[in-house]
């Protein structure tokens, strides 16, 4: 039960050779693609993996709506 609590803050992701990993969206820094999607964590470390760019921004949505920070950012959004 502890595992599957600490995967709800976690994106489930695939690295170039087929294995499968999570992360914690809150360490994504920066997502580019030139094909191949690579992730910069907040440390700095690059991660290539096999889902295109937009699928990981809507896993890192989903993630922000499921712990309430999507909302945050959108309102203080507005207020700029």
């Amino acid at each position: 039960m502890h595992y599957k609590a600490s995967l709800n803050i976690m994106i489930a992701l695939t690295k170039l050779n087929g294995d499968s990993f999570t992360l914690n969206a809150i360490y994504i820094e920066q997502i580019q693609s030139n094909p191949d999607t690579m992730i910069t964590t907040t440390q700095g470390k690059k991660l290539l993996v096999k889902e295109q760019e937009e699928i990981v921004v809507k896993k890192i949505k989903r993630f922000y709506r499921e712990v309430g920070l999507f909302r945050i950012a959108g309102q203080a959004g507005d207020d700029d």
